[in-house]
């Protein structure tokens, strides 16, 4: 299942506008924030479609029974540039588990890559919800490489991957080699092209560096 948030007449397509803007997105401050921003609608429509459990609460006056999530949630993102997104769904889904993965391109002459990942940290993953979080998806590899490493911790009820920015050849390869259900891919838009070097294209440039300066 795929869900498109940024289609929707809403606050978040500012957000999207600032974050793509080649002006704006030179404020760092003002990028990572935005990041957050949208991580905090992710996680509130996310949560509409959670299992829920009624609960009773007491109040002053009395009580009230009220409809709980009822799953533990895990989220994972992929460093560094899925901080800010990260820390946006964390906001509100403040009592979940957390797991974080360091995986990069490993470029060779001809401009092609494979992806390596260097560092995980995951609780265990069994019939819990995994969130996965990278603001972009390009290719789908890295994301496809993080998800099976993850799994080697458990296999979660259902996953759901969130981008801020996806390509239809990412959407694509998620579907091909993702299991058929129990997995939703979250995106705030879709984008049709890539480029030789497998950046999206209007897209909005390497996140990681707007967000926290260029690498070396």
């Amino acid at each position: 299942m795929i869900q498109i948030i940024g289609n929707k007449s809403s606050i978040f397509n500012q957000f999207m506008f600032e974050i793509r803007d080649v002006k704006i997105q030179k404020d760092r401050m003002r990028f990572r924030k935005n990041l957050e921003r949208m991580g905090e609608i992710f996680a509130y429509e996310i949560s509409k479609t959670l299992p829920q459990k009624r609960k009773t609460v007491e109040t002053p006056l009395g009580s009230v029974e009220i409809d709980m999530p009822s799953t533990e949630i895990v989220l994972a993102t992929i460093l560094r540039a899925g901080l800010p997104l990260h820390q946006g769904m964390l906001n509100f889904f403040d009592k979940a588990e957390n797991a974080f993965v360091s995986a990069y391109r490993k470029y060779d002459s001809e401009n092609s890559f494979k992806v390596k990942i260097e560092y995980i940290s995951t609780p265990i993953l069994d019939n819990k919800t995994l969130i996965i979080s990278d603001p972009m998806l390009a290719t789908g590899a890295s994301m496809h490489l993080v998800y099976r490493s993850l799994i080697e911790s458990g296999i979660p009820e259902h996953t759901h991957i969130v981008s801020i920015i996806a390509s239809r050849d990412g959407i694509e390869y998620i579907r091909k080699y993702f299991p058929k259900k129990d997995v939703t891919i979250w995106a705030g838009a879709i984008d049709d092209e890539l480029t030789v070097k497998s950046y999206i294209v209007p897209g909005l440039g390497d996140a990681g560096d707007l967000a926290y300066g260029c690498k070396v």
